[in-house]
């Protein structure tokens, strides 16, 4: 009764309405603790209790009171309270004696300096045993209420003894009704072993994980290290898949500063947590200044990226944001999401494709863009193999057709959304890309408007990438396809492809090529089967991985820079400058003439050896000397 008393009083504390009426009950709590210490006291030190002491012990205990309330002694929630609760209520206690002492000395009474120590101790002992009495208390019900649920509770393994799993385990013993039940903890640390966290044992070191989850029927394993590295995470990561259990995790040490560890914020491990390095944090400090009050264009603003790119850049409320893209659907999407989550913007969306260059010139005429964000693009190497003249009217001719635009109509900034296939080519898609990033640093040359291309790999999650096809697959019962147990990619996430886009046009001056740090390449085969398992699965056992072979324009392996183009530092570690190559532009003028006359008349079988001729590194596979 008691117990459940001090429970309300303290859960009270979260509705402002009723917070006062908290203090008023933990004050008068206290002053009855404070009146009774007085009285033990005088019975300890053997003082005569006369009617004359109670008036005065009543005195002294507002005047304790009121010391209380000056310190904040209330303002902490018992539940989380230590040592500088304990602090406060000692220093509280003691500046009571002085106004204390100057009453009675003004009011002639004698006074026994030892009362006055000896009850100081005594009051705080008993407002402190009061405090742990409710934490202890509290501590027997929430375990008691988790055992009893125990025979339908998942039964957790907490990886990581430091301070983020100390938190994790009080947080699971505060929430039984969660039903997660914390049986044991797992830490490298030496010192650690045998030790327990919050009554829950420390049971061995990570490399027992797959030994303590089979002995102890573990259901679920958090992983709680906020500051570790991403590759001892992965390492972490890949011990605790030998087992069965599932595997979630807790955000990274900044996500915990900003919103705090709760059980809420608990996710299942993804397919980014396997990429071996950090999520790249962009500096986008300066886009308030190069978007706010701006009109800005993204073509292709229905896709992937173009979706991403709208999504942020109206965080930074330009003047009216442009959207043009060749599909109704994607586009309306995006469309419905801004108005909901930012109704305030001037939003365009307009169905028109950049292969119209007369319907292009009225969209240009008739909103007058300052910046241009080009993302629209055929951008899937098989399908490209087998419509290489599609390929190059969309995005050979309309990039051309955009940039044109830009130049005549006076845009600040032009932003080519290009690819890491672009260097050294072995599909035509790729070979448009690399015609693209020479048109735009061509015209860099002769144009007022700043041209830049901003270059990055494989983006996780996008329409059409490989991590939405493993995840149908999956559920689909497989196989997953693999073309090759040896084929690598760059990877990054489309917040990050987005994030180098915007920080590219903040820092261009025209005609550079960005490209992105994105760690080391990983094998397509080790994250088919990394999906496989966080899927719950094993692979090639329950879910079958069948290598294909490779597909038509495909490579082993992605570059990110021609070696001629060298590299170039930038006030970020994680973004390079390509050096722009030197371009005969008569020569590539008439080369894409002709180019345009292919692909216009559809002539499918001439397109290798023009584009051969514009962009020399451009070699098919089958040619491709090993």
């Amino acid at each position: 009764m008691v117990f459940n008393l001090m429970q309300k009083i303290d859960e009270m504390s979260k509705n402002p309405d009723k917070s006062k009426m908290r203090q008023i009950i933990l004050s008068a709590m206290d002053f009855i603790i404070c009146v009774l210490s007085c009285i033990v006291t005088m019975f300890l030190l053997r003082m005569k209790i006369t009617t004359l002491s109670l008036l005065s012990i009543l005195i002294y205990a507002v005047i304790n009171e009121v010391c209380i309330f000056k310190f904040k002694c209330y303002d902490s929630l018992w539940k989380c309270g230590g040592e500088k609760e304990v602090a406060s209520i000692f220093t509280a206690c003691f500046c009571a004696i002085f106004p204390a002492t100057t009453l009675a000395v003004l009011a002639k009474q004698a006074i026994n300096p030892a009362f006055y120590i000896v009850n100081v101790m005594v009051i705080i002992v008993g407002m402190v045993s009061l405090r742990i009495s409710y934490r202890t208390m509290r501590r027997i019900v929430m375990k008691t209420e988790l055992r009893q649920n125990a025979s339908d509770s998942q039964r957790v393994l907490i990886v990581g003894a430091g301070e983020a799993g100390n938190m994790i385990v009080r947080e699971l013993f505060k929430r039984p009704k969660l039903k997660k039940m914390p049986v044991g903890v797992v830490d490298d640390d030496k010192n650690k072993q045998g030790k327990c966290v919050y009554d829950v044992p420390v049971l061995g070191t990570i490399d027992d994980v797959e030994h303590i989850v089979k002995n102890h029927c573990i259901d679920e394993i958090i992983i709680c290290i906020a500051n570790i590295n991403p590759k001892r995470k992965r390492e972490i990561i890949n011990i605790c898949k030998k087992t069965d259990a599932k595997i979630k995790t807790i955000p990274g040490i900044y996500e915990i500063i900003d919103e705090k560890v709760n059980i809420t914020k608990f996710r299942d491990v993804q397919i980014e947590d396997l990429l071996g390095r950090e999520p790249i944090k962009m500096n986008l400090d300066d886009m308030n200044g190069i978007i706010k009050n701006k009109i800005i264009m993204v073509t292709g603003g229905g896709g992937s990226i173009g979706s991403e790119l709208c999504r942020q850049i109206v965080k930074y409320e330009p003047k009216q944001l442009v959207l043009i893209d060749i599909y109704e659907n994607n586009a309306y999407d995006i469309q419905q999401e801004i108005k909901r989550h930012f109704p305030e913007i001037d939003l365009k969306v307009l169905i028109a494709s950049v292969r119209d260059e007369h319907k292009m010139e009225k969209i240009f005429e008739q909103y007058k863009p300052e910046i241009v964000f080009h993302a629209a693009a055929h951008k899937h190497v098989p399908l490209m193999e087998d419509s290489p003249c599609e390929a190059i009217k969309n995005n050979v001719f309309g990039t051309q057709n955009v940039v044109n635009l830009s130049d005549k109509y006076n845009v600040k900034k032009f932003v080519l959304i290009s690819t890491d296939k672009a260097v050294n080519p072995t599909n035509i898609m790729g070979a448009t890309k690399r015609c693209c990033e020479m048109i735009v640093q061509t015209k860099n040359k002769t144009s007022k408007t700043e041209f830049v291309a901003v270059r990055f790999g494989n983006v996780l999650g996008s329409n059409g990438s490989v991590v939405p096809l493993f995840k149908k697959q999956i559920e689909e019962g497989g196989p997953v396809t693999v073309t090759h147990e040896e084929v690598t990619r760059f990877f990054m996430t489309i917040p990050e492809a987005v994030s180098l886009v915007l920080q590219a046009s903040a820092m261009a001056k025209g005609g550079e090529i960005f490209v992105l740090d994105m760690g080391e390449p990983v094998k397509i085969i080790d994250l088919a089967r990394n999906l496989i398992k966080l899927s719950g699965f094993e692979p090639n056992v329950d879910i079958k991985i069948e290598v294909t072979g490779l597909r038509p324009g495909e490579k082993l392996y992605e570059e990110v820079l021609m070696d001629e183009e060298g590299l170039q530092k930038t006030s970020n570690n994680q973004i390079r400058i390509g050096r722009p190559i030197e371009i005969d532009k008569a020569e590539f003028k008439k080369e894409l003439n002709i180019l345009k006359r292919v692909a216009d008349n559809d002539q499918d079988e001439k397109v290798d050896l023009i584009m051969k001729s514009i962009v020399p590194t451009y070699v098919r596979r089958e040619e491709v000397v090993v």
